[in-house]
């Protein structure tokens, strides 16, 4: 199977998850190419016969936790492109590239 379609599988995969948006150019910066949640993350994957290992780069809503969010994403990568794929994935590195806000204004008080 090619590297391209595992990345893109992969990265379909990844907008099941809440609170994971797409990639930024800048941290806790104004993005270049609209707000993070609205792009899908990048994926980069390295495909033997029968497994993968992929790079991810992503954005986390904030207030969610970045250590929980990214156990989320690893258990769910690894369980679900075996799914769609029948790859195993032997590796998942996580690049958290912004912080946003999930619903901008909510927690206001009037």
């Amino acid at each position: 199977m090619a590297d391209r379609v595992v990345e893109r599988t992969a990265a379909q995969a990844l907008t099941e998850i809440a609170d994971v948006g797409g990639t930024a150019h800048r941290i806790l910066g104004d993005t270049l190419s609209g707000p993070p949640e609205e792009r899908s993350a990048q994926v980069s994957a390295s495909v033997d016969d029968t497994t993968a290992a992929l790079n991810v780069r992503l954005s986390i809503a904030y207030p969610a936790s970045v250590a929980s969010t990214t156990h989320q994403v690893r258990s769910h990568l690894t369980r679900r492109l075996p799914e769609l794929t029948g790859l195993v994935v032997t590796r998942v590195d996580i690049t958290v590239t912004a912080l946003y806000l999930a619903q901008p204004g909510s927690g206001r008080v009037r």
